[in-house]
């Protein structure tokens, strides 16, 4: 996969954060600030700029993703996103073409990096409850429609979850029965960026 491919995708991306603001606003609302689905569409509009720019290997354009997610995004989604991107970037300095173990090994770094900055384990109804499975099943040779598949159904279960981290984590066992806002924008960045690739 070259730059401009993965340029296009985050163009997706951005598009279906503006599409899905207004649900991911009503999911937040239920269970946290109410602003998810703003931040997230308010980030990748500028990433979607970002992409008309040029640049020179991997990292400088996943860097150029997490300042943008870090700088522009209120709330937690802002960092824990923006770390992910930053993380994921660290090994690709020098890459204009990006392969499967490229990517999966890039997405391991982004996953620990999220789990460092935010202090979130599976099952506490976070966006790592879709981030670490699908870590995992990279690692496993997984094809990607699988992958989007179980991203898909760990979104879900994060409606079964207590949570225990964030705003949420103060409704206790009346967060049970709502998704995961992270989960579902995790899940929709999956879903786009990675459907029908390789």
């Amino acid at each position: 996969m070259k730059i401009k491919e993965v340029q296009d995708r985050l163009i997706k991306i951005a598009d279906v954060m503006k599409e899905n603001k207004a649900y991911l606003q009503d999911l937040d609302r239920a269970i946290g600030d109410g602003d998810h689905g703003f931040n997230m569409d308010k980030g990748f509009s500028f990433v979607r700029e970002d992409m008309k720019a040029e640049y020179k290997d991997f990292k400088d354009l996943f860097m150029k993703v997490s300042m943008d997610l870090i700088s522009k995004v209120g709330g937690a989604s802002g960092p824990l996103y923006g770390t992910f991107f930053m993380k994921f970037a660290q090994g690709l300095a020098g890459k204009d073409e990006m392969n499967k173990g490229d990517f999966t090994k890039a997405f391991k770094d982004g996953l620990d990096g999220v789990k460092q900055r935010g202090k979130a384990e599976i099952d506490e109804k976070t966006m790592i409850d879709v981030l670490e499975p699908v870590a995992n099943a990279l690692e496993e040779g997984k094809s990607f429609d699988d992958i989007v598949k179980l991203a898909e159904e760990k979104k879900d279960y994060t409606k079964e979850l207590i949570a225990k981290k964030g705003r949420a984590s103060y409704l206790g066992e009346r967060s049970v029965g709502h998704i995961d806002p992270g989960a579902m924008s995790t899940y929709l960045i999956i879903k786009t960026g990675l459907e029908s690739l390789w």
